[in-house]
């Protein structure tokens, strides 16, 4: 393994950006300061006018695999991020077959192990009836970043709306709960409401059927289980104002029982993008009103949101209802399609993000909504911290060598040839974002630099501080 000196660059960490060097050995942090001189061979990189950022950390992404690898798989997604500036990423249950037994978790680590380029993590999947297997990563604390609970609406049988169930998990569980908080009984109420309307739904009808209502009651139900047993509770995505009152930014994050988080997406589009990207932004929970957006910000500045990630759920182009015409421009299917319903019934509910969440923050860092210090923060450190993942997350000597380097004086545009998703596409194609992400190392390995992936090295497990 290559070892390397960073020269004259700046670092951005722990609330601070300061002039350094660094030196990565053995895949960990060597030394960091001004001046380093090593007394063995490295690679010397010189960072003079670029910024060190510890690697993003994305705690809810969804890669596809095993079972639906036409859309995405691991190696193709782990690409993605670690081009992206993502280092290390935790996974979702809802595959085919879902990892709702021990054996399947293990199966995807094993596939993790063999084929991501960034280091990985899965989540254990939880239904209706299989709370025994689903507790038993008790077992497993230093090993699996949390257990997974789909409140709302999900594929297959992953939706848990039996109360009793919930109980158990909330009482039982001694590792992280995580939350899809969305109360399927107003969504159907909502859904057949509109329906009683006798007109072709459309994708601006989605935040109608997946409402702020939905949100609130589901994510208060989790809370509230929470509390009852004292539960760790981290909430996913949230994406409305009312639910901004349920959190609190009174005790340090290392101290809270329940956390919070929003995603890139609900940061930068509303419903007015409707009228633009139709299903192209269909996900659940929706995108919702302005004023959801504006609420979020507030709250992610103040600390009651607590991190930020992605919800990277990539669907084929097809599924979403679109192709590309002749000069690449996304294109909605004709009228009819496949499947019952219309266009927008049909859509898969989800988008790819994960390659381009740290520059997306970066264009609101020039924008002057948010400092580069915050975006660190809650991209790094506080998933690290909310996680407890052991020796990542920081910029410190001794701890893995996870970095990514980024040019603001260089920008980027989303297109598609250079969109590395195996669906190949993104909302946000066209975008110029203000910087351009240079390079990531993963456990001191040099993954990607300037536009070249070195794939001789995988990433690996991550784990967890009792």
């Amino acid at each position: 393994m290559r070892n390397y000196l960073i020269k004259n660059i700046s670092l951005v960490n722990e609330g601070k950006i300061t002039p350094s060097d660094l030196l990565f050995k053995n895949g960990r942090i060597e030394k960091i300061g001004e001046g380093i001189q090593p007394s063995f061979a490295v690679t010397e990189i010189n960072g003079e006018g670029k910024y060190l950022l510890p690697g993003v950390i994305d705690d809810q992404v969804h890669f596809r695999e095993p079972g639906l690898t036409h859309k995405a798989s691991i190696y193709t997604e782990a690409k993605a991020a670690v081009a992206g500036g993502v280092t290390s990423f935790m996974e979702m249950p809802n595959t085919l077959p879902p990892a709702f037994t021990q054996d399947l978790l293990e199966e995807k680590y094993a596939i993790g192990a063999k084929h991501s380029l960034a280091n990985y993590s899965f989540y254990m999947g939880t239904s209706n009836d299989n709370a025994d297997e689903a507790l038993r990563t008790n077992d497993k604390k230093r090993d699996v970043c949390g257990i997974k609970i789909f409140m709302g609406a999900s594929t297959g049988n992953l939706l848990v709306d039996n109360y009793l169930t919930l109980d158990r998990l909330f009482r039982e569980s001694e590792v992280l709960i995580a939350t899809h908080c969305e109360e399927e009984k107003i969504i159907r109420r909502n859904l057949q409401r509109l329906k009683a309307e006798n007109r072709e739904l459309v994708a601006s009808d989605h935040p109608i059927i997946r409402d702020e209502e939905a949100c609130f009651e589901s994510s208060l139900t989790a809370i509230q289980f929470a509390q009852k047993y004292n539960s760790r509770l981290h909430v996913f995505h949230l994406t409305t104002e009312r639910e901004m009152q349920l959190f609190g930014n009174m005790i340090p994050l290392a101290e809270k029982r329940i956390t919070s988080e929003v995603c890139v997406h609900h940061l930068h589009f509303t419903s007015d993008d409707y009228a633009r990207l139709g299903n192209q932004i269909k996900c659940n929970p929706a995108i919702k009103a302005p004023h959801n957006r504006e609420a979020l910000w507030t709250a992610l500045l103040d600390d009651r949101l607590d991190l930020i990630a992605t919800d990277h759920a990539p669907h084929t182009l097809e599924e979403k209802g679109y192709f590309r015409d002749s000069d690449g421009r996304l294109k909605m299917l004709s009228a009819g399609g496949h499947g019952s319903g219309s266009a927008y019934e049909r859509a898969h509910a989800g988008l790819p993000l994960v390659q381009h969440s740290l520059r997306l923050m970066l264009h609101y860092v020039r924008e002057g909504r948010i400092s580069l210090e915050k975006v660190v923060e809650k991209m790094s450190h506080a998933v690290a911290a909310c996680f407890r993942i052991s020796e990542r997350g920081f910029i410190r000597e001794g701890y893995f060598a996870d970095a990514v380097i980024i040019d603001m004086n260089q920008s980027s545009t989303v297109r598609p040839d250079n969109i590395l998703y195996k669906c190949g596409w993104s909302p946000l194609e066209g975008f110029e974002f203000p910087a351009t992400i240079t390079h990531t190392f993963v456990n001191g390995h040099l993954v990607y630099g300037n536009g070249a992936f070195d794939e001789s090295q995988y990433g690996q497990r991550m784990r967890f501080d009792l």
